[in-house]
């Protein structure tokens, strides 16, 4: 019987079996599946005329057959009212994973919501309000018309519109895509110009690249393929195996192995070539490192394990390594870019200073610039630049993004095959909404103002501040007493006199209450202290487009119902839209009332039309019918045209060297050291004794939203592990499995100790997120000019809470390095 799953057999597909495209909604790679459906009574049978596979059953299949699945990719669920065999399953001829499926992606079946067997079954079907001291089920409409009628309340008392505070999701894939990304923003963007908005992972509406974007290079600009060409991958602060782990083997490791290398001379033909090199600057030794030693030798492997926070300084002195050199592009630099000599001079760094800042050691950096920039026989190096969370959610953010940018642009590798300056990414993306402007730059600190008081309307959709966000410690304690001012009021005058309860509402806000209303899919942490939830349909369960990290769009397309009566995101804002209107003429405020116009949709495709069609760059080349017959490889945006029933995409950004300047010249950007540079960091780093680092595992998809609920995963980590040096672990007198407490002054929490003998000693890293022990307890409120958070920089001290409970000692604490044989 399978592992957790309860089922011994499966059906054959049978041949006639329904077959739908669909992407991964999971991380950012996008990998390409199928989903098959046809009547529960039925299946295929063994003779190739029986199955969709078009293959022998009876005989045994070959080690790489596409002919199986699963059990995670098995489930039965309901379309169009009925019940369904479903099997999600990899597409080998998709180019993003060629069949590849991930521990996330290829448990999407097992993941969606079926009562037939029990799976997902805390997902959110009906609408609920604040009633009789719980959470009740009611109908759309009352549920709507409470909250149209507190929010009109709220925007109609001195303030306006800055009395409405918003939390949204601002990607693809699950809970995001450009038809609700389009939704929710044209709600907040156009109907309202609301200023006090936040995202779904940092405090304020702002980018996690400002710096590559007001360089004019935008963060998404190579493909997948890059990887597979270039001479050197340069990986900062990702951990690409576990969190991107299709585009790793799929991609990186052919490259690694030298098995890409009749690739690169077909497409690179007149230039050497030879099996990758990578360098991985990361202060850890994660599984990524270890895999890349296995596969390419650890000749070809420079990892650069810095001081946590430095790559500023890092890449500083490769730029001034490479220019001492002479390695840099000057061809590139005088035709595409300018402010180089001015950028050169600013953040001008020896090899010697970087060595004593970063604790590398000088030659190590050197040989970094080489495996970048030094020309082969006289060929330009070809090296394609990667980073995430380690970086975005690092030190000093906006001039660290620029200093990695300013040497992938003074060696010319942007624009061009085999180069790249990309983030790795977390979601997918979708971002589709009217003009941002009026937020402003440096955009509004919302959960600093939530916790001063601020605000009385709180619309959050597909967030959980309780697990994502800095000071979580202190936001949760003030949410909570907030949003409980308004219960309490709630409790006080009968449910069913909708003005009492709405005045009731208003007075208690006026007192410093706070009114919540969460959109989501399932149960939040902060949902437990709203007054209104809105059940919403999540990918699958809705048609949905979104583009991965090489900018491929595709569409999955609605393979079943989504549970109850839930609905997607961009239904949910059209028709908050809708009641907002109609109160506010009933208000007689009929100027206003008109700003709600245009929000008739009753389908995600009329969103999609209304957005991305009529508004993005290329859009109108792109429809529904245009996406589904392009299958799982969909296209490359933007658009370029529909030519021969295709549409015609952008295999990179910047091939003719014009970039998104207003001369269309990249600007190298001044990136200064300035240490520890978020608010109350160096204070915390000398008060504690170790560093908290943190991230993600490859088990564990975002803030374990729908994990939370799976028995796999939870038997796996039922609490958030910690990794430790034996070394601490002695002087704590703590021992694998113990529960320990990670405490500062500005919070607590608690996390399962893991043995990790690569782990420098004094640095920790924590699983982040996590519900059973939120690491973003411990994260000081300090962030940088632009509100981006410093979530990697965190030290704390920790103590024993317990011996490994019984939940833990099931478990195995064996390094997960990845080792050859």
């Amino acid at each position: 019987m399978a592992f957790k799953r309860q089922i011994d057999r499966l059906p054959i597909i049978p041949a006639d079996a329904k077959k739908q495209n669909v992407t991964c909604h999971f991380c950012i790679v996008g990998c390409g599946y199928h989903a098959y459906t046809w009547p529960v009574n039925k299946q295929g049978g063994t003779d190739p005329a029986q199955n969709v596979f078009k293959t022998d059953l009876a005989k045994q299949q070959y080690p790489e057959t596409d002919a199986w699945y699963a059990p995670s990719m098995y489930n039965i669920v309901q379309q169009d009212g009925r019940d369904v065999h479903i099997v999600i399953k990899p597409d080998k001829d998709c180019e993003v994973n060629s069949g590849l499926g991930s521990i996330r992606g290829a448990r999407m079946a097992e993941m969606s919501y079926s009562r037939a067997r029990a799976t997902q079954q805390q997902r959110l079907t009906h609408p609920m309000v604040f009633r009789y001291g719980q959470m009740q089920p009611t109908s759309w409409e009352d549920a709507l018309d409470l909250v149209a009628r507190v929010t009109v309340a709220m925007i109609k008392e001195p303030g306006g519109e800055d009395n409405l505070f918003v939390s949204a999701f601002d990607h693809g894939g699950a809970g995001g895509g450009y038809e609700n990304t389009w939704g929710t923003g044209k709600l907040y963007f156009e109907a309202m110009k609301v200023k006090n908005i936040r995202i779904h992972n940092r405090p304020a509406y702002n980018s996690e690249v400002h710096a590559t974007r007001d360089m004019g290079v935008g963060e998404l600009n190579n493909c997948y393929e890059d990887a597979e060409l270039c001479d050197t991958i340069v990986a900062v602060g990702t951990n690409a195996y576990e969190t991107q782990t299709n585009y790793f083997l799929n991609h990186w490791v052919p490259n690694l192995r030298g098995t890409s290398m009749q690739k690169q001379q077909q497409q690179l033909a007149g230039e050497p070539h030879a099996p990758g090199r990578i360098v991985i600057v990361d202060p850890r030794r994660t599984s990524t490192v270890a895999a890349c030693e296995v596969e390419a030798g650890k000749d070809k492997v420079l990892h650069l394990a810095i001081e946590p926070g430095t790559d500023m300084v890092l890449f500083n002195a490769l730029l001034t390594q490479i220019a001492e050199k002479g390695w840099q592009d000057k061809a590139f630099i005088a035709a595409s870019t300018k402010d180089f000599d001015k950028a050169l001079a600013a953040n001008k760094t020896s090899l010697a200073d970087a060595a004593r800042i970063t604790g590398l050691k000088p030659e190590d950096i050197a040989k970094a610039a080489a495996w970048i920039a030094e020309p082969k026989e006289g060929r330009r190096r070809r090296t394609m630049f990667s980073y995430e969370k380690g970086l975005i959610w690092g030190n000093d953010n906006y001039r660290t993004n620029a200093a990695v940018v300013n040497v992938a642009l003074a060696t010319g590798n942007i624009g061009r095959a085999g180069g790249g300056c990309v983030r790795m990414g977390g979601h997918q993306e979708g971002y589709s909404r009217p003009s941002d402007a009026h937020v402003g730059k440096p955009a509004a600190y919302v959960d600093k103002l939530l916790i001063e008081g601020r605000g009385g309307v709180h619309h959050i959709w597909g967030c959980d501040h309780y697990k994502t966000t800095l000071n979580a410690h202190k936001f949760k304690q003030v949410y909570k007493k907030r949003t409980d001012m308004v219960r309490d009021a709630m409790n006080a005058v009968p449910a069913g006199d909708r003005a009492a309860q709405v005045a009731a509402i208003v007075d208690a806000i006026k007192k410093g209450g706070l009114f919540a209303v969460d959109v989501d899919i399932v149960p939040t942490k902060i949902g437990e202290a709203c007054h209104v939830w809105l059940p919403a349909a999540t990918s699958g369960e809705m048609n949905l487009t979104s583009m991965n990290g090489e900018r491929r769009m595709r569409l999955t397309e609605r393979y079943m119902d989504p549970p109850g009566e839930s609905m997607p995101d961009a239904l949910i804002a059209a028709r908050i839209a809708n009641h907002m209107e109609r109160v506010l003429r009933e208000l007689g405020d009929a100027k206003y009332a008109d700003q709600f116009k245009g929000f008739d949709w009753k389908t995600e495709e009329d969103a999609f039309m209304d957005g991305y069609h009529k508004h993005e760059n290329g859009g109108t080349h792109v429809t529904y019918a245009r996406l589904r017959a392009m299958g799982t490889n969909g296209f490359q945006e933007p658009a370029t045209d529909f030519k021969d029933g295709k549409i015609v995409g952008t295999k990179r950004l910047y091939a003719d060297g014009k970039f998104g300047t207003k001369d269309g010249k990249a600007t190298f950007m001044e990136a200064q050291w300035r240490g520890l540079q978020a608010p109350g960091k160096e204070d915390q780093k000398k008060k504690f004794k170790y560093l908290v680092n943190n991230g993600r595992t490859n088990h564990v998809w975002q803030n374990a939203y729908l994990d939370q609920d799976n028995e796999f995963i939870m038997d796996r980590w039922p609490y958030p592990f910690i990794e430790m040096n034996p070394d601490d672990m002695s002087e704590l007198k703590v021992a694998a499995g113990d529960l320990v407490e990670v405490y500062n002054d500005d919070g607590s929490t608690q996390a399962m100790v893991y043995p990790t003998p690569t782990a420098k000693k004094g640095h920790t890293f924590m699983l982040f997120a996590y519900p059973t022990g939120v690491q973003g307890n411990v994260v000081n409120a300090g962030t940088n000019e632009l509100i981006l958070p410093n979530y990697k920089q965190t030290w704390a001290n920790i103590r024993k809470l317990a011996a490994a409970p019984a939940s833990v000692q099931h478990l195995s604490f064996k390094t997960q390095e990845y080792k050859a044989g």
